[in-house]
């Protein structure tokens, strides 16, 4: 396909998928999206970082050849104002995999969320945060070092889904009367009423994705989370499809938590995963109070989203914590911050979520080596006391450096290596 802006690499090939399964050549075209306020800044430190991780690891023999994509503001420059061009899903869709910085979502109308948008056309319904923490990292928690989970977010239903009219709109008044007169529904005059769908085919496949990720790392158990006690019919559903996935599709690698004490007396058998539940508001403190005892959470949109940075506050807050965006083979992966444009360019903030985020992308592709690499120098760098200004505030005896600073630290860790 012939682009307008988009120019992909001549020296680079495509991903595919191959009887289902990813197939990442030696020299992967991957898209990244620069990103709007820092994102140029943390996204020119991450390419160098990344690189040098997958040199040091495979030398010539492997290599990625970079395609920018456009997003954001840098899109509305080069498209006559459009934010979300139309050659960049394609080229997204067709790429495969894919990371970007942070967006700003224009005021005024058209989208919700750029990033919200991205997801719903490309149908990436499951969004993974891993949570973990890195040895001196500040922390408010007496023992970060226990906290480490990856949550499974659904990413396209729920109330995420848009379905919801404003109070006062002729829509708005005939779904009231619709709901008055026809359910038999209470509710105040001049509500603004919103729709939250959450289906069998979202659930199952969201929660599919969670135990077999659970499965293939060794994880001891998947957690459901929901709301069911009191909204039976959405997240109350959500959990009991949940379980039926384990029941129907794993039912060699999964045991119930009633089954682990009825069975085996609180001792789970060796390659069993504990398929639980937990009700969203005691999650919260659950992950504060005893977060060793959880593994991997699979939870509907809204309560993923709140849980997500609830437990990334706990290791050091959203400016060091990765996301990606999946779906069956196509993943974005993500700054999972703002734009932050009080700091634009001024080469000064933490590049540490979308650093983070390009492991998890190695990691996706395959590029085991090159993942543990980044992973073995963040946590040394940090131990160094070498910061940006956000840990420096907070660590005594650090060394604040910039953004590109950082980069060169953990350059010169994987170099060492």
């Amino acid at each position: 396909m012939a682009y307008q802006h988009i120019q992909l690499p001549s020296t680079g090939e495509k991903i595919s998928v191959v009887d289902g399964e990813l197939r990442v050549p030696d020299n992967p075209i991957v898209g990244y999206v620069e990103g709007d306020g820092i994102g140029p800044d943390i996204t020119n430190a991450c390419l160098r970082v990344w690189d040098s991780a997958v040199a040091k690891a495979y030398g010539d023999k492997r290599r990625i050849a970079w395609c920018e994509l456009y997003l954001g503001e840098k899109a509305a420059g080069l498209y006559d104002g459009d934010y979300f061009p139309a050659e960049t899903l394609e080229a997204t869709k067709d790429l495969l995999v894919s990371i970007k910085g942070p967006l700003t979502t224009p005021i005024g109308g058209g989208f919700r969320s750029l990033n919200v948008a991205l997801r719903q056309e490309l149908d990436l319904y499951s969004c993974v945060r891993p949570v973990r923490y890195y040895e001196g990292v500040p922390s408010p928690m007496r023992k970060p070092e226990e906290v480490d989970v990856v949550i499974f977010r659904e990413n396209t239903e729920d109330v995420y889904s848009g379905i919801e009219y404003r109070s006062g709109t002729p829509e708005n008044e005939k779904l009231a009367k619709f709901l008055r007169e026809e359910m038999g529904c209470e509710f105040f005059e001049g509500a603004g009423l919103g729709i939250k769908p959450i289906s069998a085919i979202g659930s199952k496949r969201l929660v599919r994705k969670a135990i077999q990720y659970a499965i293939d790392h060794g994880r001891r158990s998947v957690t459901l989370v929901h709301k069911g006690n009191i909204m039976k019919f959405t997240e109350g559903a959500f959990q009991q499809w949940g379980y039926e996935v384990a029941r129907e599709e794993f039912p060699d690698q999964t045991i119930t938590e009633q089954q682990l004490w009825d069975d085996y007396d609180g001792v789970a058998p060796p390659g069993k995963v504990i398929i639980q539940d937990r009700i969203a508001d005691i999650m919260f403190q659950l992950l504060q109070l005893r977060p060793a005892e959880f593994d991997v959470l699979a939870t509907c949109n809204l309560n993923g989203d709140y849980l997500s940075d609830s437990a990334a506050a706990e290791v050091g807050g959203v400016g060091i914590a990765p996301g990606a965006n999946i779906a069956d083979h196509i993943a974005v992966f993500e700054a999972t911050h703002g734009t932050a444009p009080k700091y634009a360019g001024l080469d000064k903030v933490n590049p540490s979520s979308l650093l983070l985020s390009g492991v998890m992308m190695l990691e996706y592709m395959g590029w085991q080596e090159a993942a543990d690499l980044i992973n073995e120098a963040f946590p040394k760098v940090i131990a160094d006391g070498t910061v940006t200004y956000d840990f420096a505030r907070q660590m005594e005896g650090s060394r604040e450096v910039k953004t590109s600073e950082f980069a060169d630290c953990l350059i010169a860790k994987i170099n060492a290596a």
